[in-house]
């Protein structure tokens, strides 16, 4: 089938539809709900379960400030230590000052130390009773946490420190604390003194060497420039360049000047050489580069004039442009001969005297200037070979220059550190101390309420955190435009959810009144059919695309069962009975048969026997009206071998046959994939259309139904449940 014009594709706009991501969302945990449940259950049941093992703990604390003022100012990592030297531009080593201060707090070293001040009141107290067995310290005992302070919207590090024991003894809870409060202050001042001793001894052994080093640099500096007499290279170099640019420019003014002379020089030569005002004039002419070629141009117009006029009229604007140009051209060439001969007066009236006179001034003039250019060339030669010498001289003096500058920051910085060193060890005080001393232990029975009240809400949101990941790393359809998108189709419209408990009470009065040939009116079929304006829509797009070829037949599928084809069928039957269409609707499910159900109607006698029965005079016995303009076919009861019958002769004959009889033929048939009975039906109708449920069916999935059906003659795709 060709395709369809661009004025044909155009489809009738549903100016009702929406976008709802709630209801993709709601869709997802209704398919996920198990999933929800089972995780909410799951994680309810362990939290209620640690709960019910936790035990009743007693938590004391205490708090102590780290202050860090000794190393306040002292960057020893900078200083170097050895005869290497440093790069100015080095970054000093980062040291996590607060993390080595906890680690400290918990070490093995420190704890036992605390057991041994317990051993008197606990004989049997050891370091794992403190600091427990894990190796990540999250479960144990002892905890030493680094407080936070807010500054706005920041949060930052603070140097205080709570160090926590918990116990099942509130008594014994304190008194260990107490221990390690005793030997924190112990170590604090032993070790406190022992650093800035260790310190200022390493700095004084560092600034002799440093202040050697320095008069080294310094030396090697002065015997560089005394060696070559310069005191900046780089900056001769540049003066050395900006002589040599005007050297370069008075030697080309220089030149200029003297072919100036030369050519001034050889025109008093050829004017000396004429004999009369006519031959000089006539010299001028033969000689003159412009006036030669100005009349060239003059006999190139007149030729292609000539050539134009045997081609076009005088009035052809080929022929004026030519006109006016060649009469710009002779214009110019009178100018240039004009002055030709003005210049050739001039010299006939000077006396050879004169032209003698001028001509020893400028052979004069001319001698001067290139003894001048000869100077110049050679101060050029001498200048640049003196510039080869310097990058080598600029590569020893960067180096040098920044070693001497290294060398004396870091003498100045270790005698910095000398003083600031020496005044810290007159200062006394405390690297840690204590906010808060030891408290008597608390009931800490928070943490069963905790784990309960935990479980009860972490155990909902985990479940749906996981049923929407699921959903989403499925791909599910969450919109018209991505059903779109991913199919590749046409989107002939975005239906939203359709009621249909309201025609199982129409259908059976009006199929009484049909069989009394009681017509009833289109509206009251609007109270039991399907009845919506996207229906509609949907129709009437597919009756823009099927010039100029009818889709007499029209079936419709879906990737997954449950999509809510059947619904649409009944719709879209309703559609073409508005607009007067007298259809014919089958259901070719013959595995799991839905039309008859929904229609309350008889299934002893469908499609299925009807494919078994060869004869065509009796098939209006198998038809079901339901309204004047709609008949039903139903599947009939579910033969053994569907797949034969669906494929056989009997049922490409039965279509062509409706089609014959009917407007329109719909065919409901069963799910894309899971079974080929959609794919046999699908090659012998015109037109195939597929349903696409919105929240429901996957992009893979969709994806592999078109695949399947992409050969055929693909119509377009309908979004159900696309919004409210």
């Amino acid at each position: 089938m060709s395709k369809v014009s661009l004025n044909q594709e155009e489809f009738v706009t549903n100016s009702f539809q929406k976008q709802a991501r709630f209801r993709h969302i709601s869709k997802i945990l209704l398919r996920r709900r198990f999933v929800v449940l089972g995780v909410s259950c799951i994680v309810m049941s362990v939290t209620s379960l640690m709960a019910v093992m936790t035990k009743t703990n007693y938590k004391s604390y205490m708090q102590i400030l780290v202050n860090s003022n000794v190393y306040e100012g002292v960057e020893l990592t900078n200083i170097p230590n050895n005869g290497v030297n440093q790069q100015a531009n080095s970054q000093p080593q980062v040291i996590d000052y607060y993390a080595a201060q906890k680690n400290l707090m918990l070490s093995s070293n420190l704890l036992e130390k605390a057991v041994t001040l317990l051993r008197s009141t606990y004989p049997n107290i050891t370091v794992n009773d403190i600091k427990g067995t894990s190796n990540d310290g999250r479960n144990s005992p002892l905890q030493v946490t680094q407080l936070e302070k807010k500054r706005g919207v920041n949060q930052l590090v603070s140097p205080v420190f709570e160090v926590s024991f918990q116990n099942s003894d509130p008594i014994k809870a304190q008194k260990v604390l107490l221990a390690l409060q005793k030997v924190y202050q112990d170590y604090n001042l032993e070790q406190q003194q022992e650093r800035l001793n260790k310190g200022l001894a390493f700095v004084n052994t560092r600034i002799p060497l440093l202040q050697k080093q320095v008069r080294q640099a310094e030396r090697n500096l002065e015997n560089f420039r005394k060696k070559h007499n310069l005191l900046d290279p780089q900056l001769q170099s540049q003066i050395l360049l900006k002589s040599l640019t005007d050297i370069q420019k008075q030697l080309q003014t220089t030149r200029t000047e003297l072919q100036n002379v030369q050519e001034r020089q050889q025109n008093l030569e050829q004017i000396l050489a004429a004999s009369s005002q006519q031959s000089l004039i006539d010299a001028n002419l033969g000689e003159s580069t412009r006036f030669q070629m100005l009349l060239s141009e003059v006999q190139k117009t007149e030729q292609a004039l000539a050539q134009e006029q045997l081609r076009y009229t005088d009035n052809s604007p080929i022929i004026v442009s030519l006109k006016q140009q060649y009469q710009h051209q002779l214009q110019l060439l009178q100018q240039e001969k004009k002055q030709l001969k003005i210049d050739s007066t001039k010299a006939v009236a000077l006396t050879q005297g004169q032209i003698v006179e001028e001509l020893n001034q400028l052979k004069a003039t001319a001698d001067k200037l290139k003894n001048q250019e000869r100077n110049l060339v050679f101060s050029e030669q001498r200048i640049s070979t003196e510039l080869k010498k310097y990058p080598s001289l600029i590569t020893e003096y960067q180096r040098l220059l920044p070693e001497v500058e290294t060398q004396r920051q870091a003498l100045e910085q270790l005698l910095q550190t000398q003083q600031f060193v020496g005044l810290k060890i007159t200062q006394t005080g405390f690297d840690w101390q204590f906010l808060e001393t030891p408290t008597l232990a608390t009931y800490n029975s928070y943490d069963k309420l905790w784990l309960v009240f935990g479980g009860m809400v972490m155990g909902p949101v985990l479940g749906v955190g996981i049923a929407l990941l699921w959903g989403m790393r499925h791909r599910v359809i969450s919109s018209p435009q991505d059903l779109q998108r991913v199919s590749n189709l046409r989107l002939l419209g975005s239906v939203p959810k359709l009621a249909s408990h309201a025609m199982e009470k129409r259908l059976p009065s009006l199929a009484w009144n049909w069989r009394r040939n009681t017509k009833p009116p289109l509206v009251e079929t609007n109270s039991w059919l399907p009845c919506h304006e996207t229906l509609d829509m949907v129709y009437q797009n597919t009756q823009i695309l099927k010039h100029p070829f009818p889709f007499n037949s029209l079936m419709l599928t879906s990737a997954l069962p449950g999509e809510g084809r059947t619904t649409l069928a009944l719709g879209l039957a309703a559609s073409a009975a508005h607009m007067h269409q007298r259809v014919l609707l089958i259901d070719a499910n013959l595995r799991s048969p839905k039309l008859h159900k929904i229609l309350q109607l008889p299934n002893e006698w469908g499609l299925s026997l009807l494919l078994v029965d060869e004869t065509n005079e009796n098939v209006h016995d198998y038809i079901q009206p339901i309204h004047p303009s709609i008949d039903i076919l139903t599947a009939g009861s579910p033969p053994e071998d569907p797949v034969k019958l669906l494929s056989s002769q009997r049922m490409k004959e039965l279509i062509e046959l409706f089609e014959q009889s009917y407007d329109l033929v719909l065919i409901d048939a069963p799910a894309i994939l899971g079974t080929v009975d959609a794919r046999i039906v699908a090659s012998l109708c015109n037109g195939i259309m597929m349903v696409g449920r919105v929240g429901w069916v996957t992009q893979t999935e969709v994806t592999q139904a078109v695949e399947i059906l992409n050969r055929l003659n693909l119509v377009g795709i309908i979004a159900n449940e696309a919004s409210n």
